[in-house]
């Protein structure tokens, strides 16, 4: 990951400036660099993976414009090599192209990319500046407008915390200019619904997922895999380690005493013959972090924070103990082949809008959280299940054939995948929630804590003080009265609380956690 952060006029002042950009240093800790474009100022933060030569630092300049980018295009050597005869590059950094595609096509390039990527870019012919967003908003980006007016943008919100008084999301497929934000790419929308066949489905499942892998191992740093035991994060590894020459490096994390997942990550390492780490966090662990893990996500949705904990203590262990810059992980497969309370979806309409809803909200929950855990530990996120043509292509698949009607959630996936990909136990097998599959202790241990901060009276008061998403148990009140320590009202910043849809028989529940659901059945045993 890298942290870029742009003020769009001249009245903020520099150390004001430079104070909240160090907020996000350990995103970028090899360099750092601050430019005044004589217009404003653009910041970057580097984490070295693609073009490690000081040549691949930014800001990028061009003729008096200038570009920050946390990102990684895809395929942009096609792209490259097409410019390279009207343009001079001097760096092996995918984002130099950049600018020359900028001049070149203007606001058209933005469909062009297959990138995860957040930009910010001035201008100097014209003294404007332009930010942009990838479709699913993978790279974080905020914007805010300063007490003396100015627009800045940033990478997380504690870089806008002590200058901005309203922080908002920028808005994925996006891109900021003149004033607006203009949308470029509706990653959610279905022009038209696909009715392959079942094998036909399958087999297009199956080639644009391990094109997704194939393509996000290459780096010039090295690279390493979040092994979770559950379908998704196992057959990121396996196609990884039938892609790679020598065996992958994969890592799992538990509670001592009842952690669900690590034995099947276990037989996942050592099935695909990967190089196998298990980490074992306490109570402790778990209670100490609780405050810095709220801190660095920006958020006080329960979901996402006790999905977080063993993210971030893994992801930690990792930065402290290895040399590994890259994370190969399992995000997003969840919405785009359902959930466990997708199965009471009562129509395939039903399901296809909710997948659509949760798509279109995923940079405020899980891609939040495996950003933040992730860049926190200066390492970068990338998200195989979120490559854009695989995302397109199960969105727009006929949502009769997503729906739960086999008797086994993810059924495409899993029959994609038939073969020697994974063993059979793993590839059928029904997954906890990673909050509960690291150890059900581990959220009892939260809800525990929690209850013990407030008696009833306590929780009833309190929790009335917020009007917008007020909490509802005493868990939600303790991490909305720390996120507030940190990001004093900026709740609307995220659009609530993750819960299933509860409108739906079978999931008007007041627990986010799979557990409490009907059909939680053998799921995590």
């Amino acid at each position: 990951m890298c942290s870029i952060m742009g003020c769009c006029d001249e009245a903020v002042r520099e150390e004001d400036f430079e104070e909240g950009f160090r907020e996000t240093v350990s995103r970028g800790p090899d360099d750092s660099r601050v430019i005044d474009t004589g217009r404003g100022r653009l910041g970057f933060h580097r984490l070295a993976i693609m073009g490690l030569t000081p040549e691949g630092m930014q800001p990028f300049e061009l003729d008096g414009s200038y570009v920050v980018c946390n990102g990684e295009i895809y395929g942009y050597e096609k792209l490259k090599e097409a410019l390279s005869v009207k343009y001079t590059f001097h760096s092996g950094s995918d984002c130099e192209i950049l600018l020359p595609m900028w001049k070149e096509y203007g606001t058209a390039m933005f469909p062009m990319l297959d990138a995860e990527f957040a930009l910010i870019l001035y201008d100097g012919k014209t003294g404007e500046y332009i930010a942009a967003r990838d479709p699913i908003g993978i790279r974080p980006l905020y914007y805010g407008k300063s007490r003396e007016g100015s627009l800045i943008f940033a990478s997380e919100p504690k870089n806008l915390t002590g200058l901005c008084a309203k922080i908002r999301p920028f808005p994925p497929g996006h891109y900021y200019r003149g004033g607006r934000f203009i949308p470029y790419t509706d990653i959610a929308h279905v022009g038209s619904v696909c009715y392959d066949d079942l094998e036909t489905v399958c087999q297009k499942i199956r080639e644009k997922l391990i094109a997704g892998v194939e393509k996000r191992l290459v780096a010039d740093a090295k690279v390493g895999f979040l092994l979770s035991g559950g379908l998704d994060s196992s057959l990121v590894c396996a196609i990884a380690a039938k892609k790679s020459e020598k065996p992958i490096r994969t890592f799992a994390i538990g509670m001592a005493g009842d952690a669900i997942d690590l034995k099947y990550a276990r037989r996942v390492a050592e099935y695909i013959g990967s190089e196998h780490t298990e980490v074992i966090m306490t109570r402790e662990e778990v209670l100490d972090s609780l405050r810095d893990v709220i801190h660095l996500l920006g958020t006080y949705d329960i979901t996402t924070i006790r999905a977080s904990m063993g993210m971030y203590l893994l992801c930690k262990w990792i930065h402290e103990h290895t040399d590994i810059r890259v994370l190969l992980t399992g995000e997003i497969s969840d919405e785009l082949f359902g959930y466990k309370y997708t199965d009471f979806a009562p129509t395939p309409e039903e399901f296809q809008k909710e997948s659509e809803k949760r798509v279109r909200e995923l940079h405020m929950y899980d891609v939040l959280r495996a950003d933040r855990c992730i860049s926190v530990n200066s390492l970068e996120a990338r998200v195989p299940f979120g490559d854009l043509d695989f995302v397109r292509y199960v969105l727009s698949v006929d949502p009769a054939k997503k729906m739960n009607v086999y008797g086994k959630g993810k059924y495409l996936l899993r029959k994609a995948f038939c073969g020697d990909y994974l063993p059979e136990e793993i590839l059928w097998r029904e997954k906890a929630a990673f909050s509960d599959a690291v150890g059900h202790s581990m959220v009892d241990y939260l809800k525990e804590y929690a209850a013990g901060c407030y008696s009833d009276a306590e929780y009833e008061e309190k929790r009335q003080k917020y009007a917008y998403a007020t909490p509802f148990t005493k868990e939600s009140l303790l991490y909305r009265e720390i996120f507030e320590e940190y990001y004093p009202g900026q709740a609307e910043m995220i659009v609530g609380f993750w819960m299933p849809n509860r409108s739906w028989p079978g999931c008007d529940v007041s627990d986010p956690s799979a557990r409490v659901l009907s059909n939680y059945g053998a799921s995590g045993k």
